[in-house]
């Protein structure tokens, strides 16, 4: 860190607090401040180029400085740089963005709702789930299942979802009525002997046996991601969809689908729906939506859950809920243009072109030493490592390697000891090898620290 006390990185230590960062270690350390990018790269204020391998925060579909996008702000700026949904306003761009969405969903879906992230859009799938059983005359049927590791957000009630420790402690989560349930790990969590299909049939009894004990009729939903991205990238068993989407249906339990990693293209498919051949009643979209380049998230809800609380506003007079910014008419002409630009690229396909060079790549991984997993699918991936000398310290090994990767020119991002590859969709199989040449180099040098 520059020690210049006007310097930027000393004014970030002074003023500002960041996510997901050790404060007190940050104060020591300073911030990695990043001033520009183009493609999959992004460029430090020393003028260090860096592989983006993780887009962003999963979510730069279009790679860094695609003019289009910024033309499409500054038109919408100047036009109508601001107006709200409430009270029966509206304006073009929200419009035509609900309407593309719902069009573009692979179920029958009724209506869009916009949030302004993927936390405050799984926050409101909760509230509107209530809001419904209320409207049922169900008040008590309230409780939400998730999964150990998902990850949902950092709201109160979207972090009591996220089944992550770190995301609980000294916060006072999960709130009451967030329950969760197995995580399909295959690898740490089968049981010896155990297949795929034995393992996924295990998660769907566990999911079973959970809502008998706590009485069907208490449980209004279940949250989960396709693939779950945070709490490691971990991709489902073979058959675990097929055995849990019908405990669902038994119990008339609602299904929302968590797609805000998944969607747009990083499985492979449109949506991780697709991939799996998934059923939800809801999904939440947000990230690749407007490749991040402006604040916007959405909740797609089908008819059983419009109608209902379409009724339940009928019958107070409103529904009381909205954020300032929900469907904000730049983020939505931005959001719009992005997926014109991905439709106009046929970005999906490109993305499917390239994943089978992404994942033969990620494989090899797991032949290095210190790698005792590589696991992905489309181009979302990652390795985990292990070290008996570190094994104490979950975390430890992981976020060497990844400091080994910064320092070679590759941002990646260590969920524990695994370390996670998300990179643009734009991503060239050249790129891929690039990506991948410095993870090789960073997982052997950090072998070679450690005596392997």
């Amino acid at each position: 860190m520059s020690r210049l006390p006007n310097s930027i990185e000393a004014r970030d230590v002074a003023y500002q607090l960041h996510s997901y960062t050790d404060a007190r270690r940050h104060e020591e350390t300073g911030p990695l401040v990043i001033e520009r990018g183009e493609g999959i790269h992004v460029y430090d204020n020393n003028g260090k180029r860096y592989i983006e391998g993780m887009a962003g925060l999963w979510s730069v579909a279009l790679g860094f400085g695609e003019k289009r996008l910024a033309e499409a702000a500054a038109r919408q700026m100047e036009k109508l740089p601001y107006y709200h949904t409430f009270t029966h306003k509206s304006h073009g761009p929200s419009v035509e963005l609900a309407e593309k969405l719902v069009g573009m969903a692979p179920v029958p879906m009724s209506k869009a709702y916009f949030t302004n992230s993927g936390s405050e859009a799984n926050d409101t799938a909760i509230k509107l789930i209530w809001y419904r059983s209320n409207a049922l005359g169900e008040p008590q049927r309230k409780k939400i299942i998730s999964r150990v590791k998902g990850y949902h957000g950092v709201t109160i009630a979207s972090a009591s979802l996220t089944g992550l420790p770190n995301n609980h402690r000294s916060f006072d989560l999960p709130i009451a009525g967030v329950l969760h349930t197995t995580c399909p790990h295959y690898r740490t969590m089968k049981a010896d002997g155990e297949s795929e299909r034995e393992f996924a049939a295990r998660c769907a009894r566990d999911l079973e046996d959970l809502i008998l004990a706590e009485g069907p009729e208490t449980i209004a939903a279940f949250f989960a991601e396709p693939v779950m991205g945070a709490g490691g990238v971990i991709v489902p068993p073979e058959g675990y969809w097929e055995a849990v989407q019908p405990v669902l249906r038994k119990y008339d339990i609602l299904f929302v689908a968590d797609e805000v990693i998944c969607g747009f293209g990083r499985t492979g498919e449109l949506f991780g729906t697709t991939t799996y051949r998934l059923e939800p009643d809801i999904m939440v979209l947000s990230k690749q939506l407007s490749s991040s380049y402006m604040p916007i998230s959405a909740l797609l809800v089908n008819e059983k859950v419009y109608r209902p609380v379409a009724d339940e506003s009928n019958r107070i007079g409103t529904f009381g809920h909205g954020f300032t910014g929900s469907g904000h008419p730049v983020a939505a002409a931005v959001a719009l243009e992005n997926l014109k630009i991905m439709e106009e690229r046929d970005l999906v396909a490109h993305a499917r072109r390239v994943n089978p060079r992404f994942l033969a790549r990620l494989k090899a991984l797991q032949d290095l030493p210190l790698a005792v997993e590589a696991r992905g699918i489309g181009l979302i991936g990652a390795v985990e490592v292990f070290h008996e000398t570190l094994a104490d310290i979950p975390g430890a090994l992981g976020a060497r390697v990844n400091q080994a990767m910064h320092a070679h020119g590759l941002i990646s991002r260590n969920m524990g000891d695994a370390l996670a590859f998300c990179p643009p969709l734009i991503i060239s199989e050249k790129e891929i090898d690039e990506m991948f040449d410095v993870a090789e180099a960073a997982i052997a040098e950090v072998s070679r620290e450690v005596g392997v």
